[in-house]
């Protein structure tokens, strides 16, 4: 929740918005990368759904905010180990919510990255 304070915590429909803006530039970018990157996608568009529980829209929106910040705790850039926290954190995140993925958002996801 947002406040006056250096270290006060976007709220989510600010990080939402990053997500938005973010998450396609960086998706194209890693698709290869990402075995699951189908899952992923699901889950992006999970995250956007009005549909989605609060709870389980703000763990997704949360681990695609981690996923498209250029420094996280394994900076991107180190060849092989640089995607093995963003994984982590998709896959902790897409388990926590799976029941809320829908066939809809699988769907779409399948849609886009086939546009792609």
């Amino acid at each position: 929740m947002q406040g006056n304070g250096p270290h006060d915590f976007m709220t989510i429909d600010a990080k939402e918005e990053d997500v938005r803006k973010g998450f396609w530039k960086k998706a194209k970018r890693v698709a290869r990368r990402i075995p699951f990157m189908d899952e992923v996608v699901a889950g992006y568009y999970c995250a956007l759904d009005s549909r989605t529980p609060a709870r389980s829209k703000a763990i997704l929106v949360a681990a695609l905010a981690y996923f498209i910040m250029p420094m996280d705790a394994v900076p991107d850039i180190f060849l092989g180990l640089g995607f093995t926290d963003d994984i982590a954190v998709l896959t902790a995140a897409l388990a926590a919510v799976q029941r809320n993925i829908t066939p809809a958002h699988r769907k779409a996801a399948q849609d886009a990255l086939r546009e792609e």
